[in-house]
């Protein structure tokens, strides 16, 4: 059409899952009147600014685990012990109080790992939504395998450490990293 003139449109949502994240070239999240992110759709998923954007934007919910660095792994509070991503400088971080963030289409089933006891699994066809008991730590997972799990199975985990998030626990702020 010639001559057509482009519109800016801002539409409020509190559906950050569907209407946000589908029809939106630039989100701006806010919290409490504070804008807390500004960016595209895939930017705010996959570099969220703080513990806040992280856990609004995505279905099912980000895994928040709290911990430490020691010894260059992520130690749990439950003792679970968590690989890092790589380019992350571990002396600037080490020994301080910290949460890592696992979305969980980025947790796979795998013989050895980190094994869970299924206390809800989920069949939608095309994936299956289970969270497991990890010695205390609740992990939700998000298996797109056909998987044969119930009630009361124990299924091994990986988790993809390049899609890993961390930020401080007190600021709630994203640790910067290469990637």
């Amino acid at each position: 059409m010639r001559g057509a003139a482009r519109a800016t449109t801002i539409y409020v949502t509190h559906d950050q899952v569907v209407e946000a994240m589908t029809m939106a070239d630039k989100i701006v999240v806010l919290h409490g009147g504070l804008i807390e992110q500004i960016g595209a759709p895939l930017d705010l998923y996959d570099r969220p600014a703080n513990l806040f954007v992280a856990g609004f934007i995505g279905s099912p919910a980000i895994n928040f685990i709290d911990g430490k660095i020691e010894e260059g792994v992520f130690r749990c509070d439950n003792g679970l012990i968590l690989t890092l991503p790589e380019g992350l400088p571990i002396a600037q971080h080490g020994g301080r109080p910290l949460v890592y963030g696992i979305r969980p289409e980025h947790i796979r089933a795998e013989t050895g790992g980190i094994s869970g006891r299924v206390e809800i699994v989920e069949g939608t066809g095309s994936e299956i939504y289970a969270r497991l008991d990890c010695g205390g730590q609740q992990l939700s997972c998000l298996f797109r395998e056909r998987l044969d799990i119930r009630f009361g199975d124990t299924v091994g985990t990986a988790i993809d450490a390049i899609s890993a998030h961390l930020f401080e626990k007190a600021s709630g702020k994203r640790l910067a990293f290469d990637r």
